[in-house]
């Protein structure tokens, strides 16, 4: 191990812990052993560095570092003797090998511990891009990771943006340490029909002017498919329809409603039956929608 564990880390002394921390995974990350069979070298830096990390990377061992009360292997350093005390007595010089045994014991004892440690795995970062229906009511989706697939649980409900924690699929850990987990983060795709507020949804329902004007009974999407909404008599675009309970459902049991947006849609084509019929209805029910905005005043 090199002196000064700094250089280990390849940080200057003084860095912050965060900085230590990433140099510590981008290091254990390609110097891993199992990214390296067979790599003796890779393997040694890999020990090295994990170590320095365990001092560094805790506050109180890196002070006592700092401060030299502790060596590169986290063993207290022996006390500074003076000559008589170093095995030298009176003009004899007869040195007490009974006083560097032990010290000599003490540091075997503590390269031993510390090639013995263990050290947990990293976790690895994944992406999944999930449909809207998918996040809605949940599931199960592959994502391919390093080792290859693995079967994840989406969670009913689950919003843009947030993580799955898959314990223990991550990078193996060293040592007989654990593995370190597989965090995925989800990524919800828009829907053409459907938008999300909370645990209510939004859809814009297009209908028919005589559907509008006469009213009547039309089947609306939703999460659970198709259901039957009865459209008042007179209704106009812009009017919002609830269906209780047919929102998000979270696995607590709290649910929302779908919010119907009404858009009343003129036929793609006006035909001349359809063109005779509203000129003689406007001969006795003409209206003019715009009568507010020509009695406001404007400054």
């Amino acid at each position: 191990m090199a002196k000064n564990l700094y250089d280990v880390l390849g940080v200057k002394r003084g860095a912050a812990k965060d900085d230590i921390k990433k140099a510590y995974r981008k290091l254990t990350k390609s110097l891993h052993p199992d990214l390296n069979p067979g790599d003796t070298k890779a393997e040694e830096r890999f020990k090295a560095v994990s170590a320095a990390y365990d001092i560094l990377g805790k506050d109180k061992k890196r002070g006592q570092y700092d401060r030299g009360e502790i060596d590169e292997s986290g063993a207290e350093k022996a006390p500074q003797y003076s000559r008589q005390h170093q095995g030298f007595q009176g003009r004899g010089g007869h040195q007490d090998m009974g006083d560097m045994g032990d010290i000599f014991s003490q540091m075997f004892r503590d390269r031993q511990s510390q090639s013995r440690q263990s050290f947990a795995g990293q976790d690895q970062r994944y992406n999944m891009s999930v449909s809207f229906i998918e996040a809605a009511l949940g599931g199960k989706k592959q994502v391919q990771m390093a080792d290859g697939a693995l079967n994840v649980t989406i969670p009913q409900g689950i919003e843009d943006g947030k993580t799955i924690r898959l314990k223990g699929k991550g990078q193996p850990g060293y040592g007989g340490g654990p593995a370190g987990d597989a965090l995925i983060q989800i990524e919800v795709r828009a829907d053409p029909n459907f938008s999300r507020d909370g645990l209510n949804i939004n859809l814009t329902l297009p209908i028919t002017i005589y559907e509008a004007a006469l009213g009547g009974k039309v089947e609306v999407p939703t999460l659970q498919g198709l259901v039957g909404l009865k459209v008042p008599q007179g209704s106009r675009t812009g009017q919002t329809m609830r269906l209780k309970g047919r929102g998000i459902e979270m696995r607590s049991g709290k649910k929302g409603d779908q919010m119907v947006t009404l858009s009343v849609q003129m036929p793609d084509t006006i035909d001349d039956d359809l063109a005779a019929f509203l000129e003689s209805w406007k001969g006795d029910h003409a209206y003019d929608p715009r009568q507010k905005m020509k009695s406001a005043t404007y400054a």
